[in-house]
């Protein structure tokens, strides 16, 4: 018979962990540390980034779009509105209709907001000839893209109607290729996981998603093409020794794919990243290539997204680190405190040399008491606190609070910036 008082404590933690998760919940930390907002004369589902929540989101787009152009991507820009027809070439239009915004009537042509961006990255690859020396091509972009999501469906910035993606569309020679290109996204992948402490099978796991060989509607046909891509992806995953479960009918329409699943604080699951074999669109587009031979032959696509949207992750970093963001990510990373107003002047001589440095900083020069201007910058979660008062002036030092090791030695300023400047850069 279970032991009641076994039974209550647990009951008792596991209202305590619902009572820790509403805590972290990105929506309420959001406004807590004002971060985005929203406003029901622009619409539901479409934030509005503060100051504060607008260098979040600057470091997180800088942050991967330099990782991504060291490893061989090329950046580009294209348009946040296409011809309708496009779209239908692509095959969108009929499979994604109904998240898509109303087509717009310009010149008695029909346009449409776009909801992706891989026609008009093969439109950029079929600008000229190209040859399998310049294979894999991978074309990235942090693109706009707008869907329209259900009111019931839309939750914070988690899920949003307009959304800023690290996309990239890599065109592959060959089956090898592609597969190798796949690993390589998912070594990135892995990385910037790394890179935001997030630890793998705990908390993100892979999905392998699959298509329905007999839904015809909802996916391109071509069981042979299924059946292929299929087994490369499993192949890879098993090789790589990757934990993965496999989930029938949450493919793309035009191929399966894996895909990094993470839970927020209120529990529901969603896709963070994705990386996507398709064999659909080299045909529709007529996507090829001058081999060594000097003939054309047709070329493979491999979709992803490295960090996914930039609002999502956002959504998932804010609840995993609870509004203390590191310090290559927090809003302001630097708060100079000063003993009194007497010390005001070298608070500023402080701030001007850290802002000179690039490290964003401010400086509490109310009339308050030291205390109260801590326990201010404790609640706001700052990485680093300077406090200054007649020694710090005499001796031109800082005195350093460090939000996650407490208190460390006085230093000189030079030394203090040389070292929290190496930790912003290596993140």
């Amino acid at each position: 018979m279970p032991n009641k008082q076994g039974l209550l404590f647990d009951t008792l933690c596991y209202i305590s962990d619902m009572d820790t998760d509403k805590e972290r919940d990105h929506k309420k930390l959001g406004k807590e540390f004002d971060l985005f907002a929203f406003s029901d004369s622009v619409g539901k589902g479409l934030p509005l980034f503060t100051p504060k929540g607008s260098i979040i989101r600057r470091e997180l787009e800088r942050f991967i779009v330099d990782e991504e152009i060291r490893r061989g991507y090329l950046h580009v820009y294209t348009p946040d509105i296409a011809k309708l027809d496009l779209y239908k070439k692509s095959g969108h239009y009929p499979h994604y209709k109904d998240s898509m915004y109303a087509p717009i009537e310009i010149d008695d042509e029909q346009f449409m907001l776009r909801p992706m961006t891989c026609p008009h990255h093969f439109e950029l690859y079929l600008r000229k000839p190209v040859s399998y020396r310049e294979l894999p091509m991978r074309i990235a972009e942090l693109a706009k893209l707008y869907r329209y999501e259900q009111s019931g469906e839309l939750m914070g910035i988690q899920r949003v109607r307009t959304f800023c993606l690290a996309d990239a569309h890599i065109i592959c020679a060959n089956e090898e290729q592609a597969v190798s290109e796949i690993g390589g996204a998912l070594d990135l992948i892995e990385y910037v996981a790394d890179v935001f402490g997030l630890v793998l099978d705990i908390d993100y796991r892979y999905r392998l998603s699959l298509g329905d060989r007999t839904d015809a509607e909802k996916y391109y046909k071509n069981d042979a093409g299924w059946e292929k891509a299929e087994s490369l992806l499993r192949t890879l995953m098993q090789e790589r020794g990757s934990k993965f479960e496999e989930a029938k009918d949450e493919a793309a329409f035009y191929g399966p794919k894996i895909d990094i699943q993470m839970k927020n604080a209120n529990g529901k699951e969603d896709t963070a990243f994705t990386v996507q074999y398709d064999f659909c669109m080299p045909e529709r587009f007529d996507l090829s290539y001058i081999g060594e031979d000097g003939a054309k032959h047709r070329a493979l696509v491999v979709h992803r997204s490295s960090i996914g949207a930039i609002e999502r992750i956002m959504a998932f970093l804010i609840e995993k680190y609870a509004g203390a963001f590191p310090l290559w990510l927090s809003p302001v990373q630097v708060k100079v405190l000063p003993v009194s107003e007497k010390h005001n002047t070298y608070a500023n001589e402080i701030l001007v040399a850290l802002r000179a440095a690039n490290i964003r900083s401010d400086a509490d020069d109310a009339n308050e008491s030291l205390g109260k201007k801590i326990r201010n910058a404790k609640t706001e979660k700052i990485p680093y606190l300077l406090v200054v008062g007649d020694k710090e002036v005499e001796a031109k030092t800082v005195s350093i609070e460090s939000r996650d090791a407490g208190k460390q030695d006085i230093t000189s300023l030079s030394d203090f910036i040389t070292k929290i400047s190496e930790e912003i850069k290596t993140h």
